[in-house]
């Protein structure tokens, strides 16, 4: 049996649906900045992607987050900069470079998603196990999409 949904038609779900994501989006880059006030929401998401795989290429990025190359240039620029991201020649085509976080990405990162991970804990504090569950199933089938 389907349960009741609080939205008449599908229309209005889906609308809904857009302008809840647009909030929540616009929440995280502003809470991103107050994690850390030198890195924006797209520098820190690739911080922690090039920790995720342990290294990968600019174009890597580009093609994961779907940037154009000088969105993810610029952001790699900075990174390097604050000293967060090395680039090492790719041994399999010495033309590419490989991108890789250093201590002090890694320990700025770490720090990062522990403040997030309590702001999740605190912001779900009263939903049951069951309905974050199910938050999250929805969330990994609705990015599955674009995969």
């Amino acid at each position: 049996m389907k349960s009741e949904s609080a939205f008449p038609g599908r229309a209005d779900a889906i609308e809904v649906i857009q302008r809840e994501l647009t909030a929540f989006s616009r929440r995280a880059r502003g809470r991103a900045a107050e994690l850390h006030p030198e890195l924006s929401l797209v520098a820190s998401s690739i911080l922690d992607l090039v920790i995720e795989r342990e290294g990968c290429l600019a174009s890597d990025l580009a093609g994961h987050f779907h940037l154009d190359k000088s969105t993810v240039s610029r952001q790699v620029a900075a990174l390097e900069h604050l000293g967060y991201l090395t680039r090492e020649v790719d041994p399999a085509n010495r033309r590419n470079h490989v991108l890789r976080a250093t201590a002090a990405g890694r320990r700025v990162a770490g720090d990062a998603a522990r403040r997030r991970a309590e702001a999740f804990a605190e912001r779900l504090r009263d939903w049951d196990d069951e309905d974050i569950g199910r938050m999250a199933d929805y969330l990994v089938r609705y990015n599955a999409a674009d995969e």
